[in-house]
């Protein structure tokens, strides 16, 4: 009886300590999507905003507004195609180690564009601009240039992998109609041809069909003059013919 209860009691904790493991992963998967959808929704708000600075704001602090953006939609773009493919091709893992380390410079431009958005200087602002507009530059053009080469790599195996269905399906495709050979007039050259006597320069086979006796009629057996065919086959795509009715 007490190791009924303890074995009672043992599945308890079991089932508790499970509960409790779900309970945590179920918890923490919602509190991830929620923080994703945060991410996002405070991701497109300051773009929306740094849009309209830049359309709004004349001078050097619209330019600092539309470099943001340009590094910003630039390097995210760059790593969602680098994260799509790096799961169907693993040259790509290398491409995203890459792209970490570039994404800390980026991290560190954005950072300093955004402190320049309130310098009241707008003297020394506008002295910095060229070399912020060069380094942006540099960083999108090394990110455009990763997206690219992945998408191109991406879309070469997909026209080889065309190629190479499309050469199938044409051999699948001429297996399918055997029947077209029978047809082809070379080989109903070749296959009309018949051996000519030496002598007198006739085909052999109709030499033979003339010296092979003809059969009695009565001693062939009656046959139907039409062999009634087998049952068809049923396809799916064919109606059923609906029952007559007998009223």
């Amino acid at each position: 009886m007490e190791a009924v209860i303890a074995i009672l009691a043992l599945l308890f904790v079991l089932f508790l300590a499970v509960g409790a493991y779900a309970t945590v992963k179920v918890v923490g998967a919602a509190k991830r999507g929620v923080d994703r959808t945060i991410t996002q929704a405070r991701r497109t708000v300051e773009d929306h905003t740094l849009r309209a600075k830049s359309f709004a704001q004349p001078g050097p602090a619209g330019e600092i507004a539309q470099l943001r953006l340009e590094l910003r939609t630039s390097m995210r773009a760059t790593q969602e195609a680098l994260q799509a493919g790096a799961g169907k091709d693993e040259s790509l893992k290398e491409s995203l180690a890459l792209f970490a380390r570039l994404s800390e410079h980026g991290r560190e431009l954005d950072g300093e564009l955004k402190r320049l958005e309130s310098e009241p200087d707008r003297a020394t602002l506008a002295e910095r601009l060229p070399s912020l507009r060069e380094r942006t530059g540099r960083i999108t053009s090394s990110a455009d240039s990763l997206r690219w080469a992945a998408r191109d790599r991406a879309r070469r195996f997909a026209d080889d992998d065309l190629d190479t269905l499309h050469a199938q399906i044409d051999v699948e495709a001429g297996a399918l109609r055997h029947w077209t050979t029978a047809d082809d007039p070379a080989s109903s050259r070749t296959s009309s041809s018949r051996p000519e006597h030496p002598a007198t320069g006739r085909a052999t086979a109709g030499q033979n069909r003339s010296q092979t006796p003809a059969p009695d009629p009565a001693e062939s057996p009656v046959r139907p003059a039409i062999t009634p065919p087998g049952p068809r086959p049923d396809y799916p795509w064919q109606k059923k013919p609906r029952p007559e009715s007998t009223t």
